[in-house]
């Protein structure tokens, strides 16, 4: 949660006006409980997603993760009738099987480091090419697995995909 990446994904969707929580999965940070392998994980963004449902029940929701979030979000969003798209921010496939989102066919933003050390490119173009649904692929050029010195260029590819999707959507500041 108290990451860059994390936090400036959070401040890209708040600018264009859409209700953001960021949280710490069981067992990090202060959080109560103990890492689950991602499979309580995803209840813990079934929690959120109610909550940000009650909070907000006219406005549809959006998940976006990064690194395990990535993957875990992408499996409970997926499943979600309540979220129409995803984001998956610095998608960890080098040790990670995403073959669940084959059957996913909602709308869905890659983001990925040109250098991301836990996510080869090669292997990112591979899984969105396989894939159900309208996905696009923004390779962040000489970015590492946490964007640095690339936050901006996150920052773009979020908000135009967003921005693009959800013209009614305020713009951001710059």
């Amino acid at each position: 949660m108290h990451n860059k990446v994390v936090y400036q994904a959070a401040k890209s969707l708040d600018a264009l006006g859409i209700p953001v929580l960021r949280f710490n999965f069981r067992g990090t940070g202060l959080s109560a409980g103990e890492h689950d392998r991602g499979r309580g994980e995803v209840d813990d963004i079934r929690a959120a997603l109610d909550f940000l449902s009650s909070e907000f029940p006219a406005t549809p929701l959006l998940v976006c993760g990064f690194s395990f979030g990535c993957w875990v979000g992408l499996r409970a969003g997926c499943l979600d009738d309540r979220v129409p798209e995803v984001i998956a921010l610095g998608t960890p496939v080098n040790t990670t099987d995403f073959s669940f989102l084959g059957e996913c066919e909602k709308p869905k933003l890659f983001v990925q480091g040109e250098n991301d050390q836990f996510g080869d490119v090669a292997k990112v173009e591979k899984l969105v090419a396989s894939v159900a649904g309208e996905n696009k692929l923004v390779v962040v050029g000489q970015a590492d697995h946490f964007f640095a010195g690339k936050l901006s260029d996150l920052h773009t590819a979020i908000t135009e995909w967003v921005s693009e999707r959800h013209p009614e959507l305020r713009q951001p500041i710059a």
